[in-house]
């Protein structure tokens, strides 16, 4: 299993970078790295690092490309850079099973595209994330910012396509799938979600179970939870503020409560750690770009070792699920299915 990872994306590379696919390397037998960067520079982080270096290779890249940069350009004029170098290894490799970034969400997105090209018969490919829930399973959310504007066909195969994605995290056969939109009755949403509404409704291919709300997100009662990228995303990122505001107006309550405040925080530590940890984008990975001949996992830009290790454990965990045989499957017999 070889998982190429660019070492130059993100916040924190590449130091947080090279370590979390270093902690993966020792994670997880069997499992080789290809670090995509300045050789120089990886090789300093790896100074003093204990791992299997037969199972770590460098691949030298001396460009970067930002978040500053047109994400089409970038891909098409940076062509020593370690996201493009990186995606041309991944497309030209047939032992590259995977490849993990988190650099600028764009040019990931087009640059998978580009360079590893779309799944025959997906109409767009989607970005989905699997995000924690009340009742501890996750729930994917697809489309979550890779397609603002969409089609009810789009809406359609990122059901599909997700549910594979979750089937493959979760065994669970037959994943339960909701519509994103302003309320649960049937008639609910604009033009997008009602005709979407009739497709998913009709197709054998989904466990459709109706609208979701964005409160009900995170509620558990749902598998998958198809979007167009604009809701998605907003209703990723109202989440996760959402998260974020809870924890911050706890922490102003117990220091402004006096001591009474500090014993039951004290009391209530282990769960309230076990909360901000179910959470913590660094414990989840990143999000699958679902739709592309291999598996892309896009990590969050602000990544740090741990969640870059989980990143690189989650692309090995969906490779090895076969996840992408089973989107082609799925979406060629949509396709057979319709010609009949």
């Amino acid at each position: 299993m070889k998982i190429i990872v660019d070492a130059f994306g993100g916040d924190y590379s590449p130091r947080e970078t090279v370590l979390g696919a270093i902690d993966a390397v020792n994670a997880k037998d069997g499992l080789q790295v290809v670090l995509v960067g300045d050789e120089k520079q990886i090789n300093n982080v790896l100074e003093g690092e204990k791992y299997d270096a037969s199972r770590v290779e460098i691949l030298h890249a001396p460009d970067v490309i930002t978040n500053e940069d047109v994400p089409t350009t970038a891909i098409k004029t940076k062509k020593d850079s370690s996201l493009v170098k990186g995606l041309e290894l991944l497309a030209s490799d047939d032992e590259a099973a995977g490849f993990v970034s988190s650099g600028s969400t764009g040019a990931v997105l087009v640059g998978a595209y580009m360079k590893a090209g779309r799944i025959k018969g997906v109409s767009r490919p989607a970005l989905a994330p699997a995000l924690p829930t009340v009742k501890g399973k996750p729930v994917i959310l697809c489309d979550c910012g890779a397609n603002v504007d969409c089609k009810p066909l789009n809406l359609l195969h990122f059901a599909i396509m997700a549910s594979a994605f979750s089937t493959a995290l979760t065994d669970n056969a037959k994943p339960t799938v909701g519509l994103l939109s302003n309320g649960a009755e049937e008639k609910k949403g604009n033009e997008l979600n009602k005709e979407a509404f009739e497709l998913l409704k009709a197709s054998p291919y989904i466990d459709f179970k109706g609208n979701c709300e964005a409160r009900d997100l995170l509620s558990g009662d749902f598998d998958v939870v198809v979007s167009d990228g604009f809701n998605g995303n907003i209703a990723l990122k109202s989440a996760e503020g959402t998260a974020n505001a809870i924890f911050s107006i706890l922490l102003d309550g117990i220091n402004k409560g006096g001591l009474r405040a500090k014993l039951g925080a004290l009391l209530l530590k282990p769960v309230l750690r076990g909360v901000k940890c179910k959470l913590d984008y660094n414990n989840q990975g990143g999000a699958c770009f679902l739709g592309i001949n291999k598996v892309v996992v896009k990590a969050h830009g602000a990544s740090k070792r741990k969640s870059i290790c989980a990143s690189v454990l989650q692309a090995a965990t969906l490779a090895k699920s076969g996840i992408v045989e089973k989107i082609k499957a799925s979406v060629q017999a949509m396709d057979e299915h319709d010609r009949d």
